[in-house]
């Protein structure tokens, strides 16, 4: 095994802005894992939209809407600089007091939350996560807690595995909440993005049926992925359309849009529906009539990425191949600022990854855009 180097390569966030807040560096010092962590040699890392808006500083306070505020409201664990990126796949090389040295060699996917409670408590209440806490994957190697790596014996390539954890385990617990069962309708926005298109997938591994909201030229993609029918997003009337489209009640929306068709969302919903939510691309201050939601007895769910429950069943679907993986594309770490750019256009289905330089051509480039 090669030796650890005493510097990495890694991508630091210095600041909240815009890309030039995001700096590439060769000189960072390879962190050392404490007692109960390991290190890991990063292969891969999966690009999510918390990022961005962490970045941008763009989660507001309850009190003001626009403030610069970062993912944890008026309790930040968030310092300058910090590596980002929470979707991390590698392989162990280092590790701390008490862990057993049989784990060096491990490949190994990172569960990325911070849960700040003990085993058997899957209460979210305390959440973080690796990439905001503290250090993620957007580097060389990064260290974690040893009960957070998880091995994976699966043949999905790295660059693939890296597109699983953040996406799939919000859209999980999202469907936990919103308790979708089998043969119920679940209308999906934000259909084609990672979280998106996680829940259909997992919806259909529920036995449930999914439909999809996207906007146009991605129906087809959407259909071969699981969903049964697709909802284009600029439909002159959304509930209309929804109605012509899906095949009965609608009984859980998994939200991640939001903005302005978020009451015709609740008005699509059948009397004691169910509305889940993990994001707001579209918008995160909305228009509510509260008549709508007491007079049908909805239910309004708000989710943030998972318990550990869900993840070692997200981990158990992946090995027993029920889900696959959706990689768009892969950039090298260096080229950072282009992958972020790309991510922020969303004209692409699934996920994108990044990959450090000197595991490029094994891992990223059998991935990248031609």
């Amino acid at each position: 095994m090669a030796a650890i180097p005493e510097v990495m390569k890694a991508v630091q966030l210095v600041g909240h802005g815009g890309l030039d807040q995001l700096v590439y560096r060769d000189d960072v010092p390879t962190p050392t894992p404490d007692a109960g962590e390991v290190l890991i040699d990063v292969h891969a890392c999966g690009m999510n939209n918390t990022d961005v808006w962490v970045r941008e500083g763009a989660y507001g306070t309850e009190t003001d809407a626009a403030e610069v505020s970062t993912w944890r409201r008026g309790r930040s664990t968030l310092t300058f600089p910090r590596i980002q990126g929470t979707d991390t796949v590698g392989r162990i090389v280092n590790v701390g007091e008490g862990v057993p040295t049989e784990r060096i060699g491990q490949r190994v996917m990172v569960d990325f939350s911070i849960y700040n409670r003990p085993e058997g408590d899957d209460s979210l209440a305390d959440i973080d996560y690796i990439g905001h806490g503290r250090d993620g994957g957007y580097a060389e190697y990064v260290v974690v807690p040893s009960e957070n790596a998880y091995e994976i014996t699966s043949g999905i390539a790295d660059a693939e595995l890296a597109t699983f954890c953040c996406a799939y385990l919000t859209a999980e617990q999202m469907l936990d909440r919103a308790r979708l069962g089998q043969d119920e309708r679940v209308l999906v926005t934000g259909a084609s993005g990672g979280v998106g298109s996680a829940i259909i997938q997992l919806a259909r591994v529920r036995g449930a049926v999914p439909y999809a909201v996207t906007s146009a030229g991605k129906e087809d993609a959407l259909r071969r992925i699981g969903a049964q029918d697709v909802v284009l997003r600029d439909a002159p009337d959304l509930v209309a359309e929804v109605e012509r489209v899906v095949d009965g009640p609608v009984d859980v929306v998994a939200d991640l849009v939001a903005g302005p068709m978020f009451n015709d969302l609740l008005r699509i919903l059948r009397p004691e529906g169910r509305y889940t939510t993990a994001g707001a691309i579209g918008g995160p201050v909305v228009n509510l009539d509260l008549r709508t939601m007491y007079l049908k007895q909805l239910e309004l769910h708000g989710s943030s990425q998972g318990t550990r429950t869900a993840f070692r069943r997200l981990v158990r679907y992946i090995e027993n191949g029920e889900i696959k993986p959706l990689l768009d594309r892969t950039f090298k770490l260096s080229d950072f600022h282009q992958a972020q750019s790309t991510f922020m256009d969303k004209t692409y289905i699934g996920k994108l990854v990044v990959v450090p330089d000197r595991h490029w051509d094994e891992v990223g480039a059998p991935h990248a855009a031609p």
